[in-house]
């Protein structure tokens, strides 16, 4: 009886973990760990189970957060900071996600255009059966049909499996930190960083998490889903980048984004592996591109003042809704655009996300540790300890990434 009350605890606090963890792998994260796998081989993968950990860290700090306010990332800077913060949080949120919202569409098109289907048609519809589930769904049908679509995920564990790496050297690589030697693999380094722990991924899992209703006293088993959630994100992620190192970069192939090295697998790894590469692909922007929308539509009602749910009632206008149609509108007709070039938008999002980066985990660290703000749920000093370690960590990177991101700009 013991186990079964210990496993109902669990599955009542199931979600915001696997969410958060796994939406980390979209097309834009999957671009980031091929291009990280083919142009690097085995060396700086050990990046991917360092930013794992940290991870698991800075999700359970927002998690925590969500639990002791009850209020999402932006409505307790708003609340603690005030207007002008919350405000200004909430702009960068919305600049840096908007462009990862059109990577998302940009993926589930890339993704269908594999088996002919073209833009205009994938797109659009797409961002019609997304808008629907989430507008006309309750929270819990919601998250159900998420974390469907998310086990599409593990066709990548399948992948590094049949691109028959040399395992020996994926241990190596893994457990070995190795300096990069040039621009392009501290670029890599930063941006793999920058991919898992997304400033959108933070922010959803504290919004999310109060809209479960998630309490301190459930951390215990919180802390589970957010383990296996960061643990799934790392392996696919890993796997993503060896089955990539294994066969394009020992073959001397160059990519692009994501959809390139589907198409790559098929002759070094056979049509199996491509497919499974471009079925991962498409579940992984589905997923993306309901959850990111999502995170973004929490800040803005949160920015505002205005309830954020998806249990509102949809008969009466409610910003969090329109929020989230307006925002999924936008980038489908963005992407559906014939012949506009998406990687500077892209690309732009990215810098933004990785600059914003260590503003939020600054910010996380010091609202956890204020006492007016989290009362009983107040981390301890060696969790403190360790955050400001990661915090340090994380702004080494960034500062990195700018200097090398200078060193290749042409000139």
């Amino acid at each position: 009886m013991q186990g079964a009350s210990a496993f109902a605890a669990f599955m009542a606090v199931l979600g915001p973990g696997l969410l958060a963890g796994l939406s980390d792998d979209d097309p834009a994260g999957i671009t980031t760990y091929s291009v990280l796998g083919t142009d690097h081989g085995y060396r700086l993968i050990w990046i991917i189970p360092a930013s794992t950990v940290l991870l698991i860290q800075f999700h359970m700090m927002a998690m925590r957060l969500g639990a002791a306010t009850g209020k999402g990332f932006v409505g307790i800077i708003r609340e603690r900071w005030g207007r002008r913060y919350g405000y200004a949080a909430l702009v960068g949120l919305v600049f840096a996600n908007f462009g990862t919202i059109c990577a998302e569409y940009a993926g589930i098109s890339a993704a269908c255009s594999l088996v002919g289907i073209p833009t205009w048609v994938s797109t659009p519809v797409s961002a019609l059966l997304i808008s629907l589930v989430v507008v006309l769904g309750s929270f819990h049908r919601v998250e159900r049909v998420l974390l469907l679509i998310s086990a599409t995920l593990g066709l990548y564990l399948i992948d590094g499996v049949l691109a028959k790496p040399d395992w020996s050297r994926v241990l190596h690589g893994s457990l070995t930190p190795t300096l990069p030697n040039d621009s392009t693999g501290w670029i890599a380094v930063a941006a793999t960083l920058g991919t898992t722990l997304a400033p959108w991924g933070l922010a959803f899992i504290q919004s999310y998490s109060v809209d479960k209703k998630i309490t301190l006293a459930q951390l215990r088993w919180e802390r589970v889903d957010v383990v296996i959630g960061s643990l799934l994100t790392g392996l696919i992620g890993l796997a993503i980048a060896v089955a990539c190192a294994a066969t394009l970069h020992r073959a001397g192939v160059h990519i692009n984004d994501a959809s390139d090295a589907a198409a790559a697998l098929r002759p070094l790894a056979g049509s199996f592996a491509k497919a499974l590469f471009g079925a991962g692909l498409l579940g992984a922007a589905l997923l993306a591109a309901a959850v990111v929308p999502l995170a973004t539509a929490y800040s803005i009602a949160e920015g505002v003042g205005s309830p954020a749910s998806l249990d509102l009632d949809t008969r009466h206008f409610r910003i969090f809704y329109v929020a989230f149609v307006v925002l999924v509108a936008a980038a489908a007709s963005i992407v559906s655009l014939p012949g506009l070039p998406l990687i500077p938008l892209i690309y732009s999002s990215q810098v933004v996300n990785a600059v914003m980066l260590p503003f939020h985990v600054v910010a996380l660290q010091l609202l956890t540790q204020d006492r007016r703000i989290m009362g009983n749920g107040r981390s301890g000093a060696a969790t403190a300890v360790a955050g400001w370690t990661s915090v340090g960590l994380i702004v080494a990177c960034v500062a990195a990434l700018g200097l090398n991101w200078l060193d290749v700009l042409p000139r």
